[in-house]
């Protein structure tokens, strides 16, 4: 079955060729197109899609608003989000929002369909340009104060040994595996070891999406 797609941009433009390049691919269908966050929820609503494509910036009700409203009432449909801000803040706040995807508007035609998919396996994308930064900033905000991380011992952590939950803790931390073993007191390579455990178990590609997929769950808080 073809993964069926809202297209919400108040950029005509934008929106055709963004069409164009989804129409390309026979695995997508894109059954409706709207122009602000108010159209965007009428759209899901109606549509019931399973991907939303959804602009930041928009008049009547921007994309942040639009997409928490839509990810309580609809939660089947996924969200990725479309800006040409590359702020970690941004980026933070969208994922947040409930949004499993982040995407720069400078974006290329193959970037665009391997979020698509990334998310309808359920995972989630950021664009490869701002992975850094928000990789950065939570490093950042980890070190401001203390008492910077705050852990929900309930879920995901049933799945994972208590090792395991620290050194996903420390992934959100910003630490790099040197760091992480200098830590804990143990070697290098039994924390890429974790590191590979973590991922298998959370299904994720790689730590980026582990931590990114504890902060929107809310398993990780950064304060």
């Amino acid at each position: 079955m073809k993964t069926r797609i809202v297209l919400v941009d108040d950029h005509r433009l934008f929106r055709e060729g963004t069409r164009k390049i989804l129409e390309f691919d026979e695995a997508f269908e894109v059954v409706g197109e709207g122009d602000n966050g108010e159209v965007a929820i009428r759209l899901v609503e109606e549509l019931r899609p399973d991907i939303l494509l959804l602009d930041i910036n928009m008049p009547e009700m921007n994309g942040v608003e639009a997409t928490q409203i839509i990810n309580k009432r609809f939660p089947e449909t996924k969200i990725i989000v479309l800006s040409i801000h590359d702020d970690e803040s941004y980026v933070i706040h969208v994922l947040k929002s409930g949004a499993s995807g982040y995407l720069l508007k400078d974006m290329d035609s193959s970037s665009l369909i391997e979020a698509i998919k990334v998310v309808m396996s359920g995972g989630n994308y950021l664009h490869p340009k701002v992975t850094h930064k928000v990789m950065n900033e939570l490093r950042r905000l980890a070190n401001s104060e203390k008492t910077s991380i705050e852990v929900e011992v309930n879920k995901p952590y049933h799945l994972l040994t208590r090792r395991e939950c620290e050194v996903l803790q420390m992934l959100a931390d910003g630490m790099s595996n040197r760091t992480i073993g200098e830590t804990l007191f143990i070697s290098e390579k039994t924390v890429k070891n974790h590191v590979s455990n973590i991922l298998q178990k959370l299904e994720v590609n790689d730590r980026t999406q582990a931590v990114v997929l504890a902060i929107k769950s809310g398993w990780v808080t950064v304060n």
